[in-house]
């Protein structure tokens, strides 16, 4: 017998009114492993997450996780499984370690010895005593996976983990979220970077408006990715140009900030640079505008073009 999906969504569809805020989609994420959702602010991804937590109901479709419905088992869906939904909220007066004895308690309680092991794994053990009102931003957020992470749980879903945190914070927690994939627990997150997702997810669904615009693995991702961009400063920017012309493969346009920008295979970028220095053309700047990864997914949620649902070409053309 195949062991059931942590999460079989089915034509899950959502409206608010006259907003569709979710548009039949179907999302399956396998035991074990990190699964993105992935889109701008207002695709739909909170949404979607909560109604799989039951917070609020789909007009249409089925969501299963591990193999139960919320018609069928009620609150039972939720045996297994953790998270938060945007931010975590705690009381500030108590400590963290506080914060999350009373977590437990509202839960049934814990085994013995648990509570000291979140705390390490979301490295807060040295500050368990200290009241959140003084946590930052990332330390709050990761209260919040240890919280979560109290229910032993199957599956993990977690809204935005990064969202706010700054760089030093948005590191530790994707390292976190490498650890607790690599521990064999199955991850569901939301998000709108495509590094973060990218660099933590097996599979991906990218939402835009409301519907999918791509389901996937992150490798086949890339073998549609476009050719990456690259912002050119020289002392003649005007010599830069009529050069691009020899080389057909490589499209050097003018940037509104008076920079050019170089597109094209790698190989072919790196030819015509090449040949920017022997015609004596010295480079000020050569910077990379997005990763190709970060082009695709501004690409399929652009906001210009039709909605995913109701596009007529195929994905591919529409990428080229």
């Amino acid at each position: 017998m195949n062991q059931a999906l942590a999460v079989d969504a089915t034509g899950v569809t959502k409206n608010f009114g006259t907003v569709r805020a979710v548009d039949d989609i179907s999302i399956q994420v396998a035991a074990g492993e990190v699964y993105g959702v992935l889109g701008p602010n207002g695709a739909g991804k909170t949404t979607f997450l909560r109604m799989l937590f039951g917070l609020i109901r789909p007009d249409a479709g089925t969501i299963r996780v591990f193999d139960k419905t919320w018609d069928q088992a009620g609150v039972g869906v939720l045996d297994g499984v953790a998270g938060f939904i945007e931010s975590p909220r705690f009381y500030p007066y108590l400590t963290g370690r506080a914060n999350l004895e009373g977590l437990a308690l509202l839960d049934g309680g814990v085994r013995p010895g648990l509570l000291e092991e979140v705390l390490e794994i979301v490295d807060l053990t040295d500050r368990a005593e200290r009241k959140v009102g003084g946590y930052s931003y990332g330390m709050r957020q990761r209260l919040g996976v240890a919280a979560s992470l109290l229910r032993e749980p199957r599956l993990l879903v977690l809204d935005e983990p990064a969202n706010g945190l700054d760089p030093a914070g948005i590191r530790d927690m994707r390292a976190l979220v490498k650890r607790l994939a690599g521990s064999g627990l199955t991850v569901l997150l939301s998000s709108h970077d495509m590094g973060e997702v990218e660099e933590i997810c097996d599979n991906v669904t990218i939402l835009n408006r409301g519907a999918v615009a791509f389901h996937g693995t992150i490798a086949q991702l890339r073998t549609m990715a476009p050719d990456p961009g690259y912002l050119l400063s020289t002392t003649s920017d005007e010599r830069a140009l009529a050069l691009s012309r020899h080389h057909p493969h490589v499209e050097v346009t003018c940037d509104p900030e008076a920079a050019l920008v170089v597109t094209g295979p790698r190989p072919e970028v790196s030819s015509y640079v090449a040949s920017l220095v022997r015609a004596d053309v010295d480079l000020l700047g050569f910077t990379a505008t997005q990763t190709p990864l970060e082009a695709l997914f501004f690409m399929l949620t652009d906001e210009s073009r039709p909605s995913a649902a109701h596009r007529s070409e195929p994905l591919e053309e529409a990428v080229r």
